[in-house]
């Protein structure tokens, strides 16, 4: 930093907010960008006692301090340091008072929501620039003219009947006229200035500086026409110029371009408030239009209507199809829900899969019912995306203005309940918002909190499930379920918290508890002399795509010291059918280790035979859903068997889970059906149970 003995160097910082005034510090002091020595203090009446003492040529203001807040911050400062240059710093959300300042006679203002070194230090040179302009046109000597050419901003000069006194080459660039053909014209046929809104022309800053006998500065949508027809839209400030005696001769003014900086800036504000996928607003922007509809229904005493929709097994598309033709399957939603509104209406992306519907000043609920069908039947036409013919289904939960809420979070929550009520009840339907659906929420947010201090005490044990060798009636596997031992209730079945757990993240570190507890149960048992079977082990698409995935399965395999043959890991047919890169490397990477797969509830997804035959798996399951009416004179019976002999040709075993009865298990052994598990063989049993079953082998009959 240059220093002299002129103090007037120094940059006074009142800012009471210790983290930006580390920024601005930082930015001053960057190597090549330190223009000024800094006194830093967090109080406005801190600020005046060293105004007081001289010393200060530039001024940063945070306008919200422990001691004054507002316009009334910078008038005080202003009062007591008329003549040096004061330079506002404020948030995005006040910038119309930082605006207001300006008029009052601020050099500038800066916005904290989007500062970095680069544009303090260059604001920072604009008010130096502006400064020297002051300075050499007073003094009227030849460097101020080299001085005006130098800077990057426009400079235009006018004498006091307003015409045309001087024009730097940036004002000459931008206006569209030159020098020689500028001076002495009448201010308005060189500097036209609409307002960017209203078209209209402006009071020229110039005219008021003078009139005002003090700075000014242009409205935020001020729009300069050069002369070819040409629009920039600018930011400036003008200044009265004063001889010796302090008497008014003139005005300068400084301007600069800003339209890239606004594009980008209304840019900024745009992503700010819509969703990158879909455009469409975000949660903020419509919590704000939610809490101005019900304002606005309060006033002329009408309904509004909150609907709140979920994809039915979206994760099921992205599983199959992948993560690409999901987001586009979720813009051709997006573009149907659009299309099914009126343009009063909001639609908005929460996230993922959850759009909202809002529907203000409507006549009656039934309108809601009435738009919530019309978007079921749009929603089910198939979507084409990417050569596939994809079909989706949603769930829609209904909240009114007043019955259910009289705020957005109200009656989003009251919105999103009743569409979990619509999913428990078959999905692909709506519902309104109902008092006993809140209990029910409250219900399930005490599980959840239950459920994860269950992950952390372990509150969790594993029963196992035969698997039967159907032809010789032997065990030669078990199927590790997990069972919720839950304090005071007893054991919980997996189907009454699992899906919770998918929900809220929690079935991973569920998943891998029971990995490692499987492992090691059965090189107990190995350990104990007892047969030699296979252990089953159920995983999730979220276990499955963890990073890493197979490696952590090699270590707990070496933790447990099993043999990797050993071990079965079960995945359904919507986890297996992404041909994703990294679906493709962990079955790999699983088959090197020696580990068996098997493909969980094979038929109740979207399997794809090309794609199934080139997976790296052992064996089908067969769905229970199939088994239960093989006797009951349906085509599952065929079903069945189409599934067996697809096994036999793809030299895979075939498991048919879910057997019950005797028939069943005489018609599954002569289709030459591999193995089975279910009731007629043993229910799920405790560990010291099972080891019972393994020394044992299974009672149940084999032939009719």
């Amino acid at each position: 930093m240059t220093t002299n003995d002129d103090k007037t160097n120094t940059l006074l910082l009142i800012e009471n907010d210790a983290a930006d005034a580390k920024l601005i510090l930082n930015a001053l002091d960057a190597p090549g960008s330190r223009l000024f020595d800094v006194e830093w203090v967090g109080r406005l009446s801190d600020g005046l006692t060293l105004l007081g003492k001289g010393g200060i040529g530039l001024v940063v203001l945070d306008l919200n301090l422990p001691d004054s807040q507002g316009l009334a911050t910078f008038d005080s400062l202003l009062a007591a340091a008329p003549d040096i240059p004061i330079v506002v710093y404020t948030p995005l959300s006040e910038a119309s008072t930082a605006n207001e300042a300006v008029k009052r006679g601020a050099y500038d203002y800066l916005l904290k929501d989007h500062l970095d070194k680069y544009t303090l230090t260059r604001a920072l040179r604009h008010m130096i620039s502006r400064r020297k302009v002051e300075e050499v046109l007073v003094n009227e000597n030849q460097l101020a003219h080299v001085t005006l050419n130098a800077i990057g901003d426009g400079v235009l000069s006018v004498d006091l009947a307003g015409k045309v006194s001087f024009l730097n080459p940036v004002a000459e660039n931008m206006t569209g006229w030159s020098r020689d053909e500028a001076i002495g014209r009448p201010l308005n046929d060189v500097l036209k200035i609409v307002d960017g809104a209203t078209r209209q022309c402006t009071l020229n800053p110039l005219d008021l500086a003078m009139q005002r006998n003090g700075a000014v500065s242009l409205g935020g949508s001020s729009v300069l026409l050069r002369r070819s027809g040409a629009e920039f839209q600018i930011e400036d400030s003008a200044t009265p110029i004063r001889n010796r005696q302090g008497k008014v001769t003139g005005a300068v003014i400084v301007f600069r371009d800003v339209s890239a900086a606004r594009a980008a800036s209304s840019k900024m504000a745009h992503l700010a408030q819509h969703d990158y996928l879909t455009g469409l607003p975000n949660r903020m922007l419509l919590a704000d239009r939610i809490n101005q509809a019900v304002s606005s229904a309060k006033r002329n005493k009408e309904q509004l209507a909150v609907l709140f929709l979920d994809l039915d097994r979206f994760k099921d598309v992205n599983d199959s199809v992948g993560h690409f033709v999901g987001d586009q399957l979720l813009q051709s939603v997006a573009q149907r829900l659009v299309a099914c509104g009126r343009q009063s209406d909001t639609v908005s992306r929460q996230g993922g899969d959850e759009f909202v519907i809002l529907l203000p000043r409507i006549s009656r609920a039934e309108d809601a019912a009435i738009r919530a069908q019309k978007i079921l039947a749009a929603l089910a036409r198939p979507h084409e995306i990417a050569g596939n013919e994809l079909y989706i289904q949603a769930s829609i939960g209904i909240s009114t203005y007043p019955s259910d809420g009289c705020d957005a979070e109200t009656l989003l929550k009251s919105a999103d309940r009743a569409m979990y009520s619509a999913k428990d009840n078959g999905r692909n339907n709506y519902e309104f918002c109902r008092p006993e659906l809140n209990a029910r929420a409250a219900e399930r947010q005490s599980l959840e909190g239950q459920l994860r201090k269950a992950v952390e005490r372990r509150e969790f044990v594993l029963h196992y499930q035969p698997k039967i060798d159907l032809q010789t009636g032997e065990i030669v596997g078990v199927e590790a379920l997990i069972r919720w031992l839950r304090p005071g209730q007893g054991l919980v079945a997996p189907a009454q918290f699992v899906p919770l757990a998918e929900e809220c993240g929690l079935i991973v570190p569920i998943g891998q508890w029971v990995l490692r507890e499987a492992c090691a149960q059965l090189f107990a048992w190995h350990a104990q002399g007892l047969p030699p079977v296979a252990i089953s082990v159920n995983l999730s698409a979220a276990e499955f795509r963890t990073r890493n995935f197979a490696a952590g399965v090699a270590a707990i395999l070496r933790e447990s010291g099993l043999d990797p043959r050993l071990l079965e890991l079960d995945l359904t047919e919507n986890t297996l059918m992404n041909p994703a890169d990294m679906t493709t490397t962990a079955l790999r990477e699983l088959r090197e280790l020696g580990v068996q797969l098997a493909l969980d509830d094979f038929g109740t997804g979207f399997s794809s035979l090309s794609y199934l035959s080139k997976l790296p798996i052992n064996a089908l399951k067969i769905d229970r859903s199939f088994i239960r009416e093989i006797n009951s004179g349906t085509n599952y019976a065929a079903m069945t068997t189409a599934v067996i002999d697809l096994a036999k040709s793809l030299k895979q075993r075939v498991v048919a889970e879910g057997v019950e009865t005797r028939d069943q298990c005489n018609f599954l052994r002569i289709q030459g059906c591999s193995q089975g598990q279910g009731y007629y063989f043993s229910r799920p049993v405790p560990a010291a149970q099972c080891a019972e079953l393994l020394r044992a082998g299974i009672a149940a009959p084999m032939a009719s």
